[in-house]
């Protein structure tokens, strides 16, 4: 199952070709989609309250600002190359004035600074200025490889959720699936919910510094062939069984309590795949 902070319309694309069974959590866990319907299957919505005041804390600090719905991107205008650049690779992103980002059923409101040394302070400022239930996630956008000499810092405000761990609940929920036999894979901060709820937690060895301290596992790369080797490990070996498969889980977890974090003696395994391409895959399904 892939577990996304892609909107619906960004993560189609990439989840149309890979045509899985299950359904994908988007929005950083506000939406669960179906590529092969081409529709939400649950859609969390901002309340009035929430999108008003975050659209006046931007108007007050003069920020660049995207709305996003389900089915459609509203963005104030770039002014200089530094935003026009942070916004180029949204997809089907409409420019409109300020009045026009107050829109119904919005599902995220992402904010974009260069005036704050951090986005984690970023974070605390939006959220203070908001006080309303919110999922607030945030990042420097210089992370990713698109953006590396970008000064501005992020914040994406989604509506009340568990983030990516919400695709845990939807495999028990649906599929019968307990999270203590789902394997979650990610890079990134947005990733932790994740990450900490799933019954092994595996990290990209290139990821986020706080996404590889929260895994249990660390692997290869993005640039590397790391995941299928992981999915042929715990999930195609005709060897394996599923109690070799809950010692090693349990042999993880060890080691990570014993060394404060991720396992960096696990074996190195590789795969290619892209960042943000995080999944929650379901173990031993037999």
């Amino acid at each position: 199952m892939i577990a996304t902070g892609r909107s619906s319309i960004s993560a189609h694309a990439i989840l149309a070709e890979l045509d899985l069974d299950t359904p994908a959590i988007v929005f950083n866990g506000a939406g669960l989609y179906s590529a092969r319907e081409r529709r939400m299957l649950e859609e969390r919505v901002l309340s009035r309250r929430a999108l008003r005041r975050a659209l006046a804390f931007a108007a007050a600090h003069d920020l660049s600002t995207v709305v996003m719905r389900s089915d459609a991107k509203f963005a104030t205008p770039p002014r200089d190359e530094c935003e026009a650049a942070a916004l180029a690779l949204m997809t089907a992103l409409r420019y409109v004035e300020r009045p026009g980002l107050e829109v119904e059923f919005a599902m995220r409101v992402t904010l974009f600074s260069r005036d704050h040394a951090t986005s984690e302070a970023f974070a605390g400022d939006v959220e203070r200025a908001l006080d309303q239930p919110s999922y607030l996630t945030h990042f420097p956008l210089s992370v990713l490889a698109s953006h590396r000499s970008s000064p501005l810092h992020v914040v994406d405000l989604q509506p009340p959720c568990r983030g990516k761990a919400e695709a845990l609940r939807v495999l028990e929920e649906q599929y019968g699936i307990p999270r203590e036999r789902v394997v979650a894979v990610g890079d990134a901060t947005n990733d932790l919910p994740m990450l900490a709820a799933a019954g092994l937690s595996v990290a990209m060895g290139d990821g986020m510094p706080e996404a590889r301290r929260a895994a249990s596992r660390i692997i290869g790369g993005h640039d590397s062939t790391a995941i299928a080797e992981l999915v042929e490990e715990l999930f195609l070996d005709g060897a394996a069984t599923l109690r070799d498969s809950a010692d090693a889980i349990e042999r993880d977890r060890a080691s990570s309590d014993a060394h404060g974090g991720g396992n960096a003696n696990a074996p190195v395994r590789r795969r290619e795949t892209t960042r943000d391409g995080d999944a929650a895959l379901q173990r031993d399904r037999a």
